[in-house]
This record gives C-alpha cells, sequence and structure tokens, in this order.
C-alpha cells in the first residue's frame, strides 16, 4: 500500500484548518467541516468543499494582473492520500453540489472523452464541475490519444478560450469556468503531472494527506445531523447562484491594503521557495496569488450564501473582508508548502513521496551551525550536508523567521537575531 508521510505528531506545519481561526469562518463552511474526525479529514474536507463552492458561483469574478484579465472562482484541485486513508470524505462536497445540479447542471463525468466534455461543457454554457474519487478514473482517459486533457484543462484554469476543429464541425467555448476536484494516490497525481516543467503543475493545487487513523468505529453508523449537512449547505447554494445569475455580473475585489500585503507576502514566500526548490517552482509562487484571490472570493461567497437576503439589497459590488482575506492568506500559504511536497514528488525519489522531517533536535543543530549572517544557499549545503531534505529546510526557515530567530537583510541573505 503506498504510503505518504507529511509530518510527525510534533510538527503540523502542513496542516491547514488548525491554523484558522474557525469562528471567523463562513457559516456554511463550519458546517461542512464540523463532519471531520481528525485533522487531516479536515483538510481534505476544506479543499473539497472550497472547490465544489467555486462551482456554484457564477458571474462574480475579479480583475488581476496589468491587464485587469477577469478570473472567475473555479479552483482545480488534485487530493493525494493513501489508499483507504480517508480521502472519501472530499465526497460529501459532490453530495452538496448535486443539490444544485439537480435545478442547474453542473456536473460533468470524469470519465468522458475529450469530444464528450467538451459537448457538456458547451451545454452548460462553459460552465460545470468534475469530481472523480479515483484519480485512475482521468489517467486511464488520458492514455488514450483522443481524450488528451492536459491543454484543455490548462487552458480552462485560466478561462483561455477552448476549441475544437474537426472534419464534422469547429466550435469554441470562449470563457470556460471549469472547477475540479480529484483524489487519487501519487502515482495516479504523476500520470497528471508527469513533469514540474508541464503548466499543469502550478494551475492544479495539490493538498498532500498522510495515512490517517486506525479505524474508528464511526464509521461504523453515520448520524442524521452530520449526513443532512451537504444538502442544507447545497440548498443554501442554490440560492446564492440564483441571485448570483439573475443579477448579472458582479465585479469583487480585495482591499488595496490586502492586495498590498498579498503581494508583500508571496515576494517573500518567493525568495524563500525559489532559492530552495529552484526556478522550476517559479510558476506555483506567482500562480499562487490568483488562486489565494479565488479562495478569497469563494469564502466570501459562502457568507453571501448565508445571509442571502441581504445580498439581495446590495447594489455595489463586493470587497472582500479582512477575516476572509486573512484565511485565504494562511490557507494559501499553507498550500505553497503542499506545492512544495508535490514537486519534491515528481522531482525526487518515488519512494520517497513526501519526505518525513527530521527530530526537533536536528533543526535546533543545523540553526546552530550557522553563521550569524547567511545565505539560502549556504543554509541549503549545510542541510544536504546533513540529510535534511530542501521542503523540510524550508519549512524550518519560515518558522525561524516567523519566531523572530531570523531576519532577512536582503535577497537571499539573512542574519539571525540576538
Amino acid at each position: 500500500m503506498e504510503k505518504i508521510q507529511l509530518v510527525n505528531q510534533e510538527e503540523n506545519n502542513l496542516r491547514i484548518v488548525e491554523h484558522l481561526d474557525m469562528q471567523s469562518l463562513p457559516e456554511p463552511l463550519q458546517q461542512m467541516l464540523s463532519m471531520a474526525a481528525t485533522p487531516e479529514e479536515q483538510d481534505i474536507l476544506l479543499m473539497a468543499t472550497l472547490t465544489a463552492v467555486s462551482a456554484c458561483v457564477p458571474n462574480l469574478y475579479f480583475r488581476y494582473g496589468p491587464t485587469g484579465k477577469k478570473y472567475f472562482a473555479n479552483l482545480q484541485c488534485f487530493i493525494l492520500a493513501a489508499s483507504a486513508s480517508g480521502k472519501g470524505i472530499a465526497n460529501q462536497a459532490l453530495e452538496m453540489v448535486r443539490v444544485v445540479d439537480e435545478q442547474y447542471p453542473l456536473l460533468i463525468s470524469g470519465d468522458s472523452t475529450l469530444a464528450a466534455w467538451f459537448n457538456a461543457l458547451e451545454e452548460q454554457n462553459g460552465c460545470g464541475y468534475m469530481h472523480e474519487s479515483e484519480g485512475s478514473v482521468i489517467t486511464d482517459i488520458w492514455r488514450s490519444s483522443a481524450a488528451n486533457y492536459n491543454t484543455a484543462l490548462r487552458k480552462a484554469a485560466e478561462h483561455e478560450p477552448v476549441s475544437r476543429n474537426r472534419c464534422y464541425g469547429s466550435a469554441e467555448i470562449g470563457c470556460p469556468r471549469l472547477s475540479m476536484l480529484l483524489t487519487g494516490t501519487y502515482n495516479q497525481y504523476r500520470h497528471l503531472v508527469p513533469s514540474v516543467e508541464n503548466g499543469y503543475f502550478s494551475r492544479l493545487l495539490a493538498l498532500c494527506i498522510r495515512e490517517t487513523h486506525p479505524f474508528n468505529r464511526r464509521y461504523v453508523s453515520a448520524k442524521a445531523t452530520q449526513s443532512s449537512i451537504p444538502q442544507q449547505v447545497g440548498r443554501q447554494l442554490i440560492r446564492l447562484y440564483e441571485y448570483l445569475l439573475s443579477a448579472g455580473y458582479h465585479e469583487w475585489s480585495l482591499t488595496d491594503a490586502q492586495k498590498n500585503r498579498l503581494g508583500e507576502h508571496l515576494e517573500t514566500e518567493y525568495a524563500t521557495l525559489i532559492s530552495l526548490l529552484g526556478e522550476n517552482f517559479h510558476s506555483a509562487v506567482v500562480r499562487m496569488a490568483v488562486q489565494v484571490e479565488r479562495i478569497a472570493m469563494i469564502l466570501s461567497a459562502m457568507r453571501m450564501a448565508d445571509k442571502i437576503s441581504e445580498v439581495r439589497n446590495q447594489k455595489s459590488d463586493f470587497l472582500c473582508t479582512d477575516a476572509d482575506y486573512e484565511a485565504a492568506e494562511v490557507i494559501g500559504n499553507k498550500l505553497l508548502l503542499h506545492m512544495a511536497a508535490a514537486y519534491r514528488m515528481i522531482e525526487g525519489d518515488k519512494q520517497e513521496l513526501v519526505p518525513e522531517i527530521k527530530p526537533l533536535d536536528q533543526r535546533r543543530v543545523l540553526f546552530d551551525q550557522l553563521p550569524e549572517e547567511f545565505a539560502h544557499k549556504k543554509l541549503v549545503e549545510e542541510a544536504k550536508a546533513q540529510g535534511v531534505p530542501q521542503s523540510t529546510v524550508l519549512r524550518w526557515s519560515s518558522q525561524w523567521i516567523e519566531q523572530g530567530l531570523i531576519k532577512r537583510i536582503s535577497h537571499g541573505q539573512y542574519r539571525k537575531v540576538a
């Protein structure tokens, strides 16, 4: 059985939900997360819910970059986990979308040829949601030359036109808005993203989950109140979906202060990650800015869904709340670490799926051996000599900055704080 190691019991840096202020999250998201029994299940439900909801937010967009390109909420995410590790709880998000799909068709089968996928997306005005709990369903289809989704999914992630030209005619979807959630093992993920140089790596969010806890008898039966949660949230999303459809296009935006904070935050992360992982990781960091804004907009939409009667009376466009931005920033920061782990899976030893974090005392040894001022290159060299993986060094250096043990004095240069 494939086993994914992430963190030991002392270091939970890749966990996401436990670093969020649960009470500040939108009520529908809190409800969905209440179904989880472990931290791993919480993170799976978080990303599954955000991805599923991203398909249920029509006509809400933000502008990004110097050209003011429009981006919609749609996320594409792959949850990597070992077999029987609890990733099946992601299907609760699918049940939520099924409620919306009964009135407003969204679902597209992953077991589709490219032509069938195109037809389904075209019939639904370019909008859709793909959800597959077995990544092999997609990877098996991808092996067929007639169903190479790679280019189509990359374009859909950027809302770029997807077209086809066959002897029986041609067609184009001008602005595809596709959300997709896949769960599967490392080998299934690698079939989709064979190389970090493949443009899909930076567009497909990755969540890496270690093998979860032993069998718990709670799985034998489920509480009726819990099993009804996805349906309850789904009904809220229907009301939101109907409002956004009827209200026309609405622009959502970060505040100026939030935009500046996001830029400064990712600039710091960029310097750290690129120095540790190399230039091939460049696109993942750059595109995370868009993903953070998407996540913040999804959180805003879920907050609207909980108070749709108040939203109906709002005439102006929407600004992000500080609570939603802060949650999105935390999620984006953690997802960058998960992307770094996925990066190492592709680039490194196939058997070491995610490197096991070394004991805390080794981190102290490494810190003590560093000079008062040092470059990231020196840090990486020292760590490599001790057998510490680069992704682990990344987490440690981030902790040192957060704990005030070191500070950045220039690009790639750091100083210990006395």
